[in-house]
């Protein structure tokens, strides 16, 4: 490792920091952005609130009326059978609905279920237990819900649905609950939420009865909450590890969009959309891809200024004469084993990479054999920590070759530099002799400068992906989450405060952490030990380059997972190791006389 080295990692840093910044920028245009709907969602908790215990139908409730029959086909069986049942002029008054709720508790969730609107109220997924146990609740405004449903002009999310259900369900093999609405033509719509005892998936069925709307629209006006305590006060990308985003698979691939204001997404046929934070996703996942716009609303959380927010999101497409509407709503934890087999691209909701170079595919497949290889080795020993060091001996080992070559490049041109001196000196002011001259004394020696470059500049350009897919899966990875790894290192997916009594803003807002300072400390020492065999390089320039560094990873560091800067400290540490042993055995180490190191003599004109 050499000049060509430190500008690569210096390159790596820049990428990283740019990602972070950039997503801690888009956090801060997001909230300011998502600022002027507080009041309106104010609004709405407080029509919600003043719902009495009583609530009959109002006189607001919408009125289904029959759909028109569309290019002259029948209406269904039961359409038939239903509407000609019904008189409307003898229709008995409506009937008075009382509010309920129904809890569903599977293996993977604990979901509640309200009669107003037939829709989801809570969710509580029981694989993200916090410090204490308890389970986290993924709704961030349980009085909005999701899954609120419109068909045309009739917005059913205030109309009560009757059921007949006990109030709790524990799911040992099935369970089904139906939510029943009537209007006064006795018009139905018919809700019903399919569970099994151990999925993801909540099959939700919407059967229209008497009727056949023309258009739909699923709105989910909660929001989704964060799982994981957002550290409060600033910090130079602090809040790059916390994820909310919008996301949807339209068969182009896996997007993820952190909306600023609203927008609406039709990029084709659409197999899924939903909402992700850090480590769980809920999505409306479709049977088969269909051509429906998703519209996104940022929602600004109140009580968090540094929580990047949610949305609230809606779906809309036509019904195309059918009398039902069905898909599957997924509570996703983000585990990359699980969310893969199904076999709907959910994993790119973990880690993605850019399109345009295939990144989506060979990027994404990097990222796996990591996360593999970290689970392999933590299934011999079961410690993340130990792991995660494990891991990085085998990247640094794979790609220690390129390395091996870039140093005999480096080292074979730097050799020749007293000739370059001298024959830059001697043809001063003849170009072309002095070019034909350099070209001799390369041949010569047998030195190809472009084989020099490329040995240079190809290994950091090898390197660079697998070292940005482990960055990336130690910081999304749910598998370190709470995982302690040794000593004081509670757990991995955090920083590794040690006195929360002393906190520096912006660095090291949460408290005082050992592992960035150990790091700081490594990447120094690596930085100077390789910057010693770049030969020719200016001093000033040395220096500036050994403490550049160090100076850039400490403004992120203190606010990285534990799992990331122990990867760091143990790559810088591998890296001194091995620059001291090549270049000790390429007998290329610096010359010394009594201990001191002898320089290249300044050429005078």
């Amino acid at each position: 490792m050499n000049k060509n080295t430190i500008i690569g990692s210096i390159l790596i840093a820049v990428i990283v920091i740019w990602w972070m910044t950039t997503n801690a920028a888009n956090a801060e245009a997001q909230a300011a952005a998502q600022a002027k709907a507080k009041k309106a969602v104010a609004a709405e908790v407080q029509k919600d609130s003043s719902v009495t215990s009583e609530l009959v139908l109002p006189a607001k409730t919408p009125e289904l009326k029959p759909a028109p029959v569309l290019d002259g086909a029948a209406p269904s069986d039961s359409a038939v059978s239903d509407s000609a049942a019904v008189d409307s002029a003898s229709a008995p008054a409506p009937v008075v609905v009382e509010p309920r709720t129904v809890v569903v508790e599977t293996e993977k969730f604990v979901m509640t279920l309200s009669n107003k609107g037939g829709k989801v109220q809570s969710v509580v997924v029981k694989t993200l237990p916090d410090s204490t146990g308890n389970f986290p609740e993924l709704i961030q405004d349980t009085a909005l819900g999701a899954l609120d449903l419109k068909l045309g002009n009739a917005d059913l999310s205030d109309a009560m649905f009757a059921v007949d259900a006990p109030a709790k369900i524990v799911v040992n093999d099935k369970a089904t609950v139906e939510f029943v609405f009537s209007d006064a033509n006795g018009n139905k719509v018919v809700r019903s939420y399919g569970f099994t005892k151990d999925g993801s998936a909540v099959r939700q069925m919407n059967r229209f009865v008497g009727f056949r709307p023309e258009a739909y629209e699923l709105a989910w006006k909660g929001g989704m909450k964060e799982t994981e305590v957002i550290p409060k006060g600033k910090s130079f990308g602090g809040t790059s590890y916390f994820f909310s985003e919008v996301i949807y698979n339209a068969g182009s691939g896996v997007e993820r969009e952190m909306v600023r204001d609203t927008e609406k997404f039709n990029d084709g046929n659409m197999s899924w959309a939903g909402i992700r934070r850090k480590y769980v996703a809920m999505a409306v996942q479709f049977d088969t891809p269909v051509p429906a716009t998703l519209e996104a609303k940022p929602m600004k959380i109140a009580d968090n200024e540094y929580d990047p927010g949610t949305y609230k999101i809606s779906i809309a497409d036509e019904l195309r004469g059918s009398d039902s509407l069905g898909y599957n709503f997924m509570v996703l934890p983000l585990s990359w084993d699980e969310v893969s087999a199904y076999g709907k691209g959910y994993e790119k909701v973990i880690v993605s990479g850019w399109k345009w170079c295939g990144a989506d595919v060979w990027f994404v497949w990097i990222c796996a054999m990591l996360l593999k290889l970290l689970k392999f080795f933590f299934s011999i020993i079961p410690n993340y920590g130990v792991a995660i060091i494990l891991v990085t001996f085998i990247v640094r080992g794979v790609t220690t070759p390129f390395t091996v070559k870039q140093m005999k490049s480096t080292s074979a041109m730097s050799k020749l530099k007293p000739q370059l001196d001298e024959i830059n000196v001697k043809y001063r002011s003849d170009p072309q002799k002095k070019q034909a001259a350099i070209m001799e004394l390369y041949s010569k020696n047998g030195v190809n400068p472009l084989a020099s470059c490329t040995g240079g500049c190809l290994p950091m350009l090898i390197q660079m992906p697998i070292f940005m897919g482990l960055f990336f899966v130690l910081g999304r990875a749910v598998e370190l989450r709470g995982m302690p790894a040794f000593l004081w290192i509670s757990d991995l997916s955090r920083s590794d405060v040690i006195w929360s009594g002393i906190s520096i803003p912006y660095l090291m807002p949460s408290g005082l952490a050992l592992l960035p300072i150990i790091m700081v400390v490594t990447t120094y020492f690596q930085t100077k030990v390789t910057m010693s065999g770049s030969a020719g390089m200016d001093p000033a320039q040395q220096k500036m380059m050994v403490w550049m560094m160090p100076a850039m990873m400490f403004l992120f560091s203190a606010v990285m997972p534990s799992g990331l800067v122990l990867y760091w400290i143990v790559s810088n540490i591998w890296s001194i190791i091995q620059y001291k042993i090549i270049r000790r055995d390429s007998g290329s180490a610096p010359k010394t006389i009594n201990g001191k190191k002898v320089q290249d003599a300044e050429i005078v004109k």
